[in-house]
C-alpha cells in the first residue's frame, strides 16, 4: 500500500521522470511558502536570519521524488545492488541569485548534517557569503529520515508526502533487528545515494522544473557548468561512501562523473552503505579516498584532526588521484554559526527535537571563525576544476608521539594558519566538555594581560602583526582577500578593549 502511494505521487510530479545519460532525473514539485507554511530551516527563519535579499539571491523549496537502490558494499571497489527500484520522496531547499544571469555556473550541493536530528545547512552556514560574493548556487538536500521525521513533526501538511521507507518488511530476516538509535527499521538511511546522484542529473537537465535553467535555447550551453558535492562530520562520512562506492558506478554509466569535486569535511572515514551493514574496519583500504579522477579535498579541524589522523594520506596532483588534506588549525567542529545558522529555536522545538547548547562547561562554544579557511578552500578548489591550477599544500598539524606540538601560548604548530594564531591573544582549544556535541565545540581561553602588553606594547603592534599574518596568508591562498580586509577590520575595532 506505501508503495503504491508513492507511485501516485509521482504520477502527480511534473515533469516525469527523464534520464541525461543513464542517471534518471527526479521528478519535482515547488512547495509554495506563505506565512503559515516555510521551509524548516528557511533563511529568514534561522537562530540570526540571513537577508538573501541584501545578497541579491532567493530561496526556493522543492519535493523530489524517485526511485533508488539500497546497496551492499562488500569489499573495496564499487557497490553492489541490495535492493532495486525503491521510492522515495524527500525536499531540496535551494538558494541562487535572484537574477539567474547572475548566476556563476556553480552549485554547491550539500547533504544536510542530520547529527542534531534535524536538518543543518552547515555549507551555507560556513560559505555562505563566499557562495554569495561568486553568484554560486546552494543546493540542500535532506539526507535522512530521522530529519524527515522532524520536518513531518514540524509541519505535517507540507511535508506529508516525504519518505524515505524501507523496501524489507520487519518480518525480513535482511531487516535487521538492531539499528542505529537515530534510525528505525521501518526506514531506510542507505537511499541516499541514489538520491544525491539524482538531485545532481536534476540540476544538469533542461526540465522546466529545474530552477537554475533559464536559457530557452537547447543548443546553448547549460547555465549549470559545475556541481561540487559539500558534506559535513555525519554527511562527510557520507559522502566518503559516496566517492568509493557510488562515484564509480555513476561513471561507468553515465561516462563521467556527477560532480566535479568533492569537499569531504571533518569526517574520519566512510559511514555504513546502509543501517545493517557493518562499519568500515580499521585498516581497510575503503576508508581512503584515492583516484576519484575529480579533486577530493578533505578537511578536518582541531577537534577531530587526531582522531582521525589514522586517515591521512599525502596530497596528490597526478591524475586519477587529485587529493588534498587539509587541518585548520585553531578551529572547532561544532561552531555557533552551525546553530546560528539552523532553524530557529522556535521551529527545533515545534519539530519534536531540543535545541542544542551554545555553551559547555568551560563557557560559550569556541567563537574561533572557520570560515575564512574554508572559504580559501572553496576558491581554490573552484579554480582546480576551472583551471586546472592545483590547490596549494599545507603542512598538518605537528603531532609526536600521538599528541600535538603546542607554542608557548598552548596553540597547535602547523596545519592551515590564521591570525588567530600567528597574532594570538587566547589559547584555542577543539574540545570541550558537557552536553551534546560540546566535546567537539572547543573553547577559548583568553591570554594574560601581563603577557598581552609583553607581546604588543601597543596597539598599533598588535595591528602590525594581524595585517602581517593576513598578508602572508591572503598571498599563500590560505584566505580570500575580502576575508583578509574583514579580519583586519574586526582586529582593528576589537583591539583597544582587548588590549587595555
Amino acid at each position: 500500500m506505501l508503495k503504491r502511494a508513492y507511485l501516485l505521487f509521482l504520477a502527480l510530479l511534473v515533469p516525469a521522470l527523464t534520464a541525461t545519460a543513464a542517471s534518471p532525473v527526479p521528478g519535482v514539485r515547488p512547495l509554495p511558502v506563505t506565512a503559515e507554511s516555510y521551509p524548516f530551516g528557511a533563511a529568514d527563519h534561522t537562530r540570526v536570519p540571513t537577508d538573501l535579499k541584501a545578497l541579491g539571491y532567493v530561496e526556493e523549496e522543492f519535493l523530489v521524488a524517485g526511485t533508488a537502490n539500497v546497496y551492499d558494499w562488500p569489499a573495496p571497489g564499487p557497490a553492489v545492488v541490495r535492493t532495486a527500484g525503491v521510492p522515495y520522496v524527500t525536499r531540496v531547499l535551494i538558494r541562487r541569485p535572484a537574477d539567474r544571469t547572475r548566476f556563476s555556473g556553480t552549485a554547491i550541493v550539500e547533504m544536510l548534517n542530520p547529527s542534531n536530528l534535524f536538518d543543518l545547512n552547515l555549507g551555507w552556514a560556513i560559505s555562505g557569503k563566499q557562495m554569495a560574493r561568486n553568484g554560486d548556487a546552494w543546493v540542500g538536500i535532506t539526507a535522512k529520515p530521522v530529519a524527515i521525521q522532524t520536518l513531518k513533526t514540524f509541519n505535517p501538511a507540507r511535508y506529508a508526502a516525504l519518505a524515505m521507507a524501507n523496501p524489507l518488511p520487519l518480518s525480513d530476516p535482511a531487516n535487521c533487528t538492531t539499528v542505529a538509535a537515530d534510525s528505525a527499521r521501518e526506514t531506510e538511511n542507505g537511499l541516499i545515494w541514489d538520491i544525491h546522484t539524482q538531485v545532481g542529473a536534476w540540476l544538469r537537465s533542461r526540465t522546466a522544473s529545474n530552477p537554475l535553467l533559464y536559457r530557452a535555447n537547447a543548443d546553448a550551453p547549460h547555465p549549470v557548468q559545475r556541481l561540487y558535492a559539500w558534506g559535513y562530520s555525519q554527511t562527510g562520512s557520507v559522502l566518503y561512501t559516496y566517492v568509493n562506492a557510488i562515484h564509480p558506478l555513476v561513471v561507468k554509466e553515465d561516462g563521467r562523473s556527477m560532480f566535479d569535486a568533492y569537499l569531504i569535511a571533518v569526517a574520519s572515514g566512510p559511514t555504513a552503505i546502509n543501517q545493517c551493514a557493518p562499519a568500515i574496519p580499521a585498516g581497510d583500504p575503503r576508508r581512503f579516498v584515492r583516484d576519484a579522477g575529480v579533486p577530493v579535498v578533505r578537511v578536518m579541524s582541531q577537534s577531530d584532526y587526531l582522531s582521525g589522523i589514522a586517515a591521512r594520506r599525502p596530497d596528490s596532483d597526478t591524475p586519477p588521484d587529485l587529493y588534498r588534506n587539509y587541518e585548520i588549525a585553531g578551529a572547532g567542529h561544532a561552531t555557533p554559526d552551525e546553530l546560528n545558522f539552523a532553524a530557529a529555536s522556535a521551529d527545533i522545538e515545534k519539530g519534536g527535537r531540543a535545541v542544542p547548547p551554545m555553551a559547555c562547561n568551560e563557557g560559550p562554544r569556541s567563537r574561533f571563525p572557520n570560515w575564512p579557511a574554508f572559504n580559501a578552500i572553496l576558491r581554490n578548489l573552484d579554480t582546480w576544476v576551472r583551471t586546472g591550477t592545483p590547490a596549494p599544500h599545507a603542512e598538518p598539524i605537528l603531532v609526536q608521539d600521538g599528541k600535538p606540538v603546542l607554542d608557548r601560548f598552548g596553540n597547535v604548530i602547523g596545519g592551515i594558519r590564521s591570525p588567530f594564531l600567528e597574532a594570538p591573544t587566547s589559547t584555542w582549544s577543539g574540545n570541550s566538555t558537557g552536553p551534546s556535541f560540546c566535546r567537539i565545540a572547543g573553547h577559548e581561553v583568553p591570554l594574560d594581560r601581563a603577557l598581552l602588553k609583553t607581546l604588543y606594547p601597543t596597539t598599533d603592534d598588535y595591528l602590525r602583526s594581524v595585517v602581517a599574518s593576513v598578508s602572508r596568508l591572503v598571498l599563500e591562498g590560505f584566505i580570500v582577500r575580502e576575508d583578509g580586509d574583514a579580519l583586519i577590520a574586526s582586529a582593528t575595532k576589537e583591539a583597544p578593549e582587548l588590549l587595555k
